[in-house]
């Protein structure tokens, strides 16, 4: 795909800063840290967002959705990365909704694809279940038993497990192959417990002691998670951007006006020098973004190789702004009341989420044959 963005793109960007920066500015954010929300969202904004039409973009229009594609989604992701927006978009309404749209037997695409287009069902990634992402040691177990499957086991950090109302869940079965089944979360012996990160985000650790399903509720073309995480990893790519331009665009209003010796500060020559590295950084990721969402949309072949490449890429340049931000902010940029530090605490949980920088550098070197 050509790496600008066409007309109809263009307006659904603007639309999504012009409803953000009004409806949930940082201050949205802080508000709900403060009110000490376990839901980890605004049910009200939620509900706007969805009258907005974003919970809709990826799923086809032949199940309610408007069939908008990935590239429409990143782009309100990188709006919202830029307000810090908490919301179900990134794993409910687009590795979700693209998942069952994908891997999901007409039954599954039925009951589920109109439910989440319109907001009104959300689902979670289940995949990490210890400290680090490690997809490929997953131990909780899958066993048949007569017409249903039995599931135990945990799992950690899972985004949006408080608020799900069905889980996208990685578990191995007797024949030591992985698969993802839709688990409802009200389901007997389905235990969960909130959890807050450093950036003020809700997740869930979630234990399962035997959960049983009915067999129907397999994904059945879907053998690992390579799939679902990469689709979330180019999303989280996007909202790395977001961050990244909106640390840039305040650090240099901060430049600007803040002066030293009666001049402002920009107009040293080494933290000019600073601030120029970094807006080439952000300029290439840019193209690198918009590319990965292009890659998911046309169902590329190395689509792994694309999603690593992109989750590293976008890990370190969304750090350097981060950080660079707050230093450049001097001393106010270490206090709560100085917006600057929520952008850096949502940079490095975003960092690490389905796998960091080293993680996504050593997949991609392996993906091409290192």
């Amino acid at each position: 795909m050509a790496l600008v963005l066409n007309e109809e793109q263009v307006m659904l960007r603007d639309a999504a800063r012009d409803f953000l920066s009004a409806q949930a500015p940082v201050e949205h954010l802080r508000k709900l840290r403060d009110a000490g929300n376990d839901d980890g969202i605004s049910r009200e904004l939620w509900s706007e967002i969805v009258d907005m039409g974003w919970s809709a973009i990826v799923v086809p229009e032949e199940y309610g959705g408007l069939g908008y594609g990935f590239a429409g989604m990143g782009l309100v992701l990188e709006e919202c990365g830029r307000t810090l927006t908490p919301s179900p978009l990134l794993v409910s309404s687009m590795v979700a909704s693209a998942t069952i749209a994908k891997y999901g037997d007409e039954v599954q695409k039925t009951t589920y694809l109109s439910a989440l287009a319109s907001g009104e069902h959300l689902m979670a990634l289940a995949v990490d279940e210890g400290d680090h992402h490690a997809p490929d040691r997953c131990t909780t177990s899958v066993t048949e038993s007569g017409s249903a499957y039995r599931i135990n086991g945990m799992k950690t950090a899972v985004v949006d497990g408080t608020i799900a109302d069905t889980l996208l869940l990685l578990a191995r079965k007797s024949d030591d192959t992985c698969g993802v089944f839709l688990v409802p979360v009200d389901s007997d012996g389905v235990q969960v417990d909130v959890i807050a990160h450093l950036d003020t985000h809700r997740a869930a650790n979630i234990t399962l002691t035997d959960v049983e399903i009915p067999v129907e509720n397999e994904l059945k073309g879907l053998l690992n998670a390579d799939y679902m995480l990469d689709i979330a990893r180019i999303g989280q790519s996007a909202e790395l951007l977001g961050i990244a331009q909106e640390v840039f665009e305040r650090t240099i209003e901060y430049l600007k006006d803040r002066k030293q010796f009666g001049v402002p500060i920009g107009v040293f020559q080494g933290l000019a020098h600073r601030a120029a590295h970094l807006f080439t950084e952000i300029e290439l990721c840019k193209s690198v973004v918009l590319d990965a969402l292009g890659k998911l949309d046309s169902e590329a072949d190395n689509i792994g190789e694309v999603a690593s490449m992109t989750k590293a890429k976008l890990a370190a340049v969304a750090h350097l702004a981060a950080i660079e931000g707050v230093q450049m902010h001097g001393g106010m940029g270490m206090t709560d009341e100085c917006e600057i530090g929520f952008f850096l605490k949502r940079c490095r949980v975003l960092e690490t989420m389905y796998g960091d920088r080293y993680f996504h550098m050593d997949r991609f070197a392996r993906l091409r044959g290192y």
